[in-house]
């Protein structure tokens, strides 16, 4: 199953950038053998000031055809990176060949475009930079094939 970052804004080279292209980077390594990935940044820009909606138009692009759209927001469900892991399993294993994970701008995700997700997830009641907020699913989508690879990364 590939995997899909599409996000609002582009990041520059720095600590940022370089986490995340690590994270995805093992995640691919990990995920080959269980049929997960490869995990692909689809970074979009609006015009400055635009807002949600002009961004929600170019996401909706950015989503391959028949893929699981996961839209990341604090009012969504908080998963444990267990239960991620397994959603991310059970998808893979339906036969869903794409999963696209939306992030949004400065101003979060359109409404029109969290409310049609098939999930809207969380990293808690806490609101992120959505350069941080690509960091964090980077990390956990890596720790998501290490728990289903049984490998020791994930500690419960």
């Amino acid at each position: 199953m590939r995997i899909h970052l599409c996000v609002a804004g582009r990041l520059r080279s720095g600590p940022e950038r370089d986490l995340t292209e690590d994270y995805l980077a093992r995640f691919e390594k990990t995920g080959r053998a269980l049929g997960l990935g490869p995990a692909q940044l689809h970074e979009i820009e609006a015009r400055k000031g635009s807002g949600p909606a002009a961004e929600a138009t170019l996401l909706r692009r950015a989503i391959p055809k028949g893929a699981v759209t996961v839209a990341l927001d604090e009012r969504g469900k908080a998963l444990s990176s267990r239960q991620f892991a397994q959603r991310l399993a059970q998808w893979r294993d339906t036969g869903r060949n794409d999963t696209a994970f939306l992030i949004g701008g400065a101003d979060g995700l359109d409404p029109g475009l969290r409310a049609a997700a098939d999930l809207r997830l969380s990293f808690g009641p806490m609101v992120w930079p959505h350069m941080l907020a690509r960091v964090m699913l980077a990390e956990q989508l890596y720790r998501a094939a290490a728990i289903l690879a049984g490998t020791p990364y994930h500690r419960d």
